[in-house]
């Protein structure tokens, strides 16, 4: 096994290429999950120079947005997701409190129109930097699993967000 230890951590620059606008200024009461947003409209501005890279995306049905969780909270290592009440590993859930605050979700793409992407099933916060976006493809994206660790145990119940892990504005 390798060690960590003696290696400084590499340091990455991301930037936007444009910015995920939906109904949700905060956390709270916010879908956990695009499947759980039903038809939860949104849409992406992207910045005009890469207007180009959306040639072709319009036959697809879902993409993946790639954002930054630019509301969450400082990463904490164990932490009570929402579906639970007990503490778990926080690579062991999808809290967006995490040490590089990466978010995806695949959700509906209904038009594009110039530089706007038009969306459904949405649990983005409003306002939030977008990195990059990828087609959904069944063929690659869908896996069929035994298990979902600690939550095979828990109810599948609806759920929104709280505030838990939102970083409080001042």
């Amino acid at each position: 096994m390798n060690s960590f230890t003696n290696i400084t951590p590499l340091e990455m620059r991301l930037s936007e290429i444009g910015r995920i606008h939906s109904q949700f200024k905060q956390a709270t009461g916010a879908p956990i999950q695009p499947s759980r947003a039903a038809n939860s409209p949104g849409y992406v501005n992207l910045r005009p120079d890469f207007v180009a890279g959306l040639k072709d995306l319009d036959g697809f049905d879902r993409v993946w947005l790639i954002y930054w969780f630019h509301r969450a909270s400082a990463a904490r290592m164990s932490v009570v997701p929402y579906r639970d009440t007990v503490e778990h590993g926080l690579f062991s859930t999808r809290v967006p409190a995490r040490p590089n605050p990466l978010g995806m979700s695949c959700v509906r793409l209904l038009g594009i129109e110039g530089c706007v992407l038009r969306l459904a099933e949405v649990d983005i916060l409003d306002d939030t930097p977008l990195l990059d976006i990828k087609p959904y493809v069944p063929q690659y994206d869908n896996y069929l699993v035994q298990r979902c660790g600690w939550l095979d145990s828990v109810p599948d119940k609806p759920v929104v967000a709280d505030d838990r892990f939102e970083r409080k504005l001042t």
